[in-house]
């Protein structure tokens, strides 16, 4: 299984990072069972993964509780590797998502209680992990790592779609300059369905700060778009290295961890 986390690592220096990552779960009872490179790696029931239908199965215990896998080179990878500790946040506030991709990374923190981290102060729940290893790549390092300490702060009080469709359209837009924009368009306009019918305001606001960046992206092609906010943020052709437009924003690399 797949979850969209807020994972926050820092420096040496204590400079914190909030990164929206999409993070493996592997179940410590060993019931679920996750591919993650596509040669038939499983875990079996004692929670150790059995050898792959390649010979590339990676052998781990059962503390392996989380898989990060943030790109090279990444902020989340150099923070990760460095300290050995990461917090995952588990939280509703779609903004946070939204706002991580358009240059507003400016959340309120507070210490983690077991390592030395940071937490999401609008986190409904955290879990605190520790590095066991890493399984090394030239584009996407797997790092395992191991809960040692979980915290519930707020119950979460059921799903929204205009959530779902923020989430999705944040994805959607890492992707900008990769995939081909008619499809994003396309599939924008079907997740804007589920918004207009059940959005709050801070899924709208979050919707809007994403908008904003597919309408300059469009201008920069040389096509033509009214941005309804005018902040002013543009991804360059290769995904990678944007450039502001004038009115300030923000440059957004081609993962969600940039």
């Amino acid at each position: 299984m797949i979850q969209e986390t807020l994972v926050i690592t820092q420096n040496s220096s204590g400079l914190a990072h909030i990164a929206p990552m999409g993070i493996h779960v592997i179940s410590r009872d060993g019931v679920y069972a996750e591919n993650l490179s596509g040669t038939g790696s499983a875990i079996s029931r004692d929670g150790v993964y059995a050898a792959s239908q390649q010979g590339t199965g990676a052998a781990t215990g059962s503390q392996d509780d989380f898989i990060i896998l943030p790109f090279r080179p990444s902020t989340t990878l150099n923070n990760l590797l460095a300290s050995k500790t990461a917090v995952i946040n588990y939280c509703d506030d779609v903004r946070v998502f939204a706002g991580c991709l358009t240059g507003r990374r400016d959340w309120p923190l507070k210490p983690a209680e077991k390592i030395d981290g940071q937490v999401l102060d609008c986190a409904l729940a955290h879990t605190e992990v520790e590095l066991v290893r890493v399984e090394d790549d030239q584009t996407r390092p797997k790092l395992f790592c191991k809960a040692v300490h979980n915290v519930n702060h707020a119950p979460f009080r059921g799903f929204n779609r205009a959530q779902y469709s923020v989430l999705e359209a944040a994805i959607l837009i890492s992707r900008l300059g990769m995939i081909p924009l008619e499809k994003i368009q396309a599939e924008i306009d079907y997740l804007r369905i589920g918004l207009e019918k059940t959005a709050g305001d801070r899924e709208l606001e979050a919707w809007s700060w994403l908008m904003t960046v597919i309408e300059n992206f469009i201008a920069k092609e040389g096509v033509y778009a009214t941005s309804q906010s005018g902040t002013g943020v543009a991804i360059a052709r290769d995904g990678v290295n944007a450039e502001n437009l004038p009115g300030a924003g923000s440059a957004i690399a081609s993962e969600v961890d940039a």
